[in-house]
């Protein structure tokens, strides 16, 4: 997925077996339409994974994809982000069974595990709210709050820094875990709070190491993870106890609770958490 119209010019020469997809919840974002249009001007297919079946995007492109989400009221995307990342998941699935990555075991396998996470989304919101909500306020004192994440859960860092940037104004950013001592480390410190997303996985150990760096350099850590990643944090860290779940499926389950974080910033710092300042549900100008 592009998102800007920078790709027109930094991809050049394109196969024609491409397929171009974009992901919007509006379908009439102005950068993403420009990106669509080229690919389709250089004669590849393309595809819209979109909320909004009606929209420019949706009448343009060879195949639309609608993720069903209903209606977002609030310009923080929030269940459109939720259904996009199914949509993008389940499209995954069915690539690699198309190109032979995985056999029809694996493929009901990972189905099944699809089909488990409405129950463990509902799962999160009840095993996270409460501790989000004693934890909001401390957030919302800080000046500036960073995100750690390593694999996927880099992308759901930046995902957690733009919704607090969005819903409480505070400034927020996104790391890669692993990045942390190349610059991010500098930072640091008793005023910055630091929001670790890392459930109990093949990565999990190093970003233990990470939190050890923050705590040695007096950071507060937020650790969102699940119960076997709990059992071994550090003491001094905040735990934020999640559902086990595949990881398959981990993004879109540990996405839960940093949308519930920035609301309740939000809402402890008075912010209008449906209409923040300065935004706008569509953006149609590049």
């Amino acid at each position: 997925m592009e998102v800007a119209s920078e790709f027109r010019y930094r991809n050049p020469a394109i196969a024609a077996s491409t397929l171009a997809i974009a992901v919007s919840q509006s379908g009439e974002t102005a950068d993403t339409l420009a990106a669509l249009r080229w690919c389709k001007a250089k004669g590849l297919t393309t595809a819209v994974i979109v909320n909004a079946p009606e929209s420019t995007m949706s009448r343009e492109v060879d195949l639309v994809w609608p993720t069903h989400a209903g209606p977002e009221i609030c310009v923080l995307s929030t269940k459109a982000f939720t259904a996009q990342l199914t949509a993008l998941i389940a499209l995954a699935v069915a690539a690699a069974r198309q190109r032979g990555r995985i056999d029809a075991a694996e493929e009901r396998r990972l189905v099944n595990v699809l089909l488990e996470a409405p129950r463990l989304l509902s799962q999160s919101i009840a095993l996270t709210e409460d501790s989000l909500r004693l934890i909001a306020p401390e957030i919302a004192r800080a000046r500036d709050v960073l995100y750690l994440g390593r694999g996927a859960m880099y992308g759901l860092a930046m995902e957690g820094a733009l919704k607090l940037k969005e819903g409480s104004y505070i400034h927020a950013e996104g790391y890669a875990a692993g990045e942390m001592k190349h610059g991010p480390i500098a930072l640091i410190d008793e005023a910055t709070p630091v929001v670790v997303v890392a459930p109990s996985d093949a990565a999990f150990d190093k970003t233990l190491s990470n939190i050890s760096e923050v705590i040695a350099r007096n950071g507060a850590v937020v650790l969102i993870t699940d119960a076997a990643g709990a059992a071994h944090a550090p003491a001094e860290a905040r735990l934020i106890i999640g559902p086990d779940c595949d990881p398959l499926i981990a993004p879109l389950i540990f996405a839960v609770p940093l949308q519930v974080l920035a609301y309740q910033v939000g809402v402890a710092k008075g912010a209008d958490v449906d209409q923040p300042r300065n935004l706008a549900k569509s953006v149609t100008v590049e």
